[in-house]
């Protein structure tokens, strides 16, 4: 309420002036005026006039019906001053707190700075001090190494002088013996050579003594030898009985030697017919003892192992499996009612199943099977024909009858009058067309050949039935795929004891994809694809395998199947003579028409 009074303290200029005084001069008016420095006194001056309108004011409030809302309202203006400077105060201790708070932390962060890079002097430092320790111990392994080839040098050397000191010793010593034993020797010699000298009447003297004495008792020793034969020989002659023992027994050691000699070779050449198998013979289910011996087990096994369809596990056209089981059927009643067999003849490409059938023939007639293949007979030279006849004289002794089975037959069954073929092979067939000449009861031929054209005509008449293998079509390739996917990749897999898993997909239809990608693949070829996917999960990782593998193995086959035919036309092409400049593609083409030149 100082303002009542007129007293301006200046401490609160945001108060609103009271309408009873007058306003407050100008700030210009004080500095124009030129007193500038009184006004602050006149500020706190004491007015009279102001007091009487002070006090007039206050009656005048005090008669006011506004009076005491007047006296609320000041204090109240004067609480909210107070309060504004209290919080002014808060406000300032908060800065202030601030203030020490940035200081902390500005105090903190250069602290830790400091420590920071205290850190990371000593880290500096402890490298340094390790590189230097590094560099020192380094530095006395080179000094180490250097002072141990020094001391190995000068070991070597040292070795080395007393080596050279003790050969050279050692050389000194044998150089002083040998002149030693040479002196030794001289002086022998020189003295026996003067013994030798003095002594020469009585040395020949003595020579000639026993010259006479030997002289005299071998004519003596020659005398009664003679006189003791002549009478043993005169008095043998002279007794009959001696002489006539003597020569019977001279007859009987030479007759034993003889049939020594001569009965061990035909009992050798008996057992090797009877027992042992035939050089020409590659494979073969008839037992031998010896075999017998070694494995009793699978002895036993074969021997019991009965009869099987002719036709299990092998895949063929419908047509040429009805007709292999009617041959089949034929060829076991055949040996049931010891009939005659028949010769057949399979042709066709290779790897089409004509083994696989000669060998399942056999089995399912309860006939042992002989393999022999035409390329071992031409080596053979003139020990072919005795060869190829110890081959028949072997069949003959089976009492189960044997199925000779010949593989590459064309190789040395040619035409005889072609100039390709030797004498011996000439007389290899020749052989050969006599032990098949007539129809047999203990074996039956069978032949397969990819060539037949080039067969002499006496073995086209002594085949009964000939048969065609061709390559597999897409029903018997799909039929494979199947079989051949079950048997090495299905059945191993379900069996938990190999490390072999499929992934999941559809095994048939992708067994027809392949089969469709497959075209003019032969039943071996597809067999193996078999074998290459199993060997494919094998080699995996985890030994899985996926539809990626099976395919990439499908495609690097009929890849290897195109190649194999591009390289068999371009043969066939530079065989018949075809120019130069026809292409592996035109091959085909080629094989169906002439070319220009030879029609020119």
């Amino acid at each position: 309420m100082s303002w009542l009074f007129g007293v301006n303290s200046g401490q609160n200029p945001q108060l609103p002036q009271s309408p009873f005084l007058p306003p407050p001069p100008p700030d210009g008016d004080d500095k124009g005026s030129g007193k500038g420095q009184g006004s602050k006194m006149d500020a706190y001056r004491f007015d009279s006039a102001a007091l009487e309108r002070a006090a007039r004011a206050a009656k005048e409030l005090e008669s006011s019906k506004h009076a005491k809302d007047a006296l609320e309202l000041t204090k109240m203006q004067e609480q909210t001053a107070q309060m504004d400077r209290q919080k002014q105060i808060k406000e300032l201790e908060a800065q202030m707190e601030q203030l020490k708070i940035e200081q902390a932390k500005v105090s903190q962060e250069e602290r830790r700075k400091t420590l920071s890079e205290e850190t990371k002097q000593h880290q500096q430092r402890a490298q340094y001090q390790d590189q230097l320790a590094r560099k020192r111990y380094d530095d006395q392994l080179i000094q180490q190494a250097r002072t141990n080839e020094e001391n190995l040098r000068r070991q070597e050397e040292s070795v080395q002088k007393q080596e050279s000191m003790r050969r050279g010793t050692i050389e000194h010593e044998a150089e002083l013996r040998h002149k030693n034993e040479m002196r030794r020797i001289e002086a022998e010699m020189s003295g026996k050579a003067k013994v030798d000298r003095e002594n020469q009447d009585l040395i020949k003297e003595q020579i000639r003594l026993k010259a006479a004495e030997n002289r005299q008792t071998v004519l003596e020793s020659i005398k009664t030898a003679g006189s003791v034969l002549g009478t043993g020989f005169q008095a043998f002659i002279n007794d009959w009985d001696k002489v006539s023992a003597s020569a019977a027994g001279l007859t009987l050691v030479a007759i034993g030697v003889y049939a020594a000699k001569y009965g061990t070779g035909v009992a050798a050449r008996y057992v090797e017919s009877r027992l042992g198998k035939p050089s020409l013979v590659r494979d073969t289910s008839r037992l031998t003892v010896l075999e017998a011996i070694k494995h009793p087990i699978k002895t036993v096994k074969q021997l019991s192992t009965k009869p099987e369809d002719a036709l299990q596990g092998i895949i063929l056209k419908p047509q040429l499996e009805e007709r292999l089981r009617d041959v089949a059927i034929a060829t076991r009643h055949t040996r049931k009612n010891k009939g005659f067999y028949r010769n057949i003849l399979m042709y066709g490409p290779p790897g089409t199943g004509k083994t696989m059938f000669a060998k399942s023939l056999a089995r399912h007639s309860g006939m042992d099977y002989a393999i022999m293949t035409g390329g071992d007979v031409a080596p053979m030279g003139k020990e072919g024909v005795t060869a190829m006849h110890k081959v028949f004289d072997w069949a003959q002794t089976s009492r189960r009858g044997v199925l000779l089975f010949v593989d590459e037959a064309d190789a040395f069954l040619r035409k005889r009058s072609t100039e390709v073929i030797s004498e011996d092979m000439r007389a290899t067939l020749n052989a050969f067309l006599y032990r098949t000449g007539e129809q047999s009861k203990k074996f039956m031929l069978v032949l397969a050949s990819n060539q037949p054209e080039q067969f002499d005509w006496a073995i086209n008449d002594r085949l009964d039935e000939m048969v065609e293998f061709d390559v597999p079509s897409l029903e018997e390739r799909e039929r494979m795929c199947r079989h051949y996917f079950h048997e090495y990749v299905l059945k191993p897999a379900t069996e938990g004891t190999r490390r072999l898993k499929v992934e999941q997909f559809d095994y048939g239809v992708k067994c027809a994809e392949i089969a469709k990608k497959t075209s003019g693949l032969s039943g071996r070829e597809i067999a193996k694809l078999g074998v290459a996917w199993q060997a494919k999960a094998y080699a995996s990782e985890d030994g899985v395998l996926t539809q990626k593998m099976i395919d990439a193995i499908v495609a690097d086959a009929v890849a290897q199947h195109t190649k194999k035919v591009n390289w068999q036309k371009e043969q066939e092409l530079r065989n018949t003579g075809a120019p130069e400049y026809i292409s592996v593609k035109d091959a085909a083409s080629f094989s169906r028409h002439e070319s220009p030149k030879t029609k020119s």
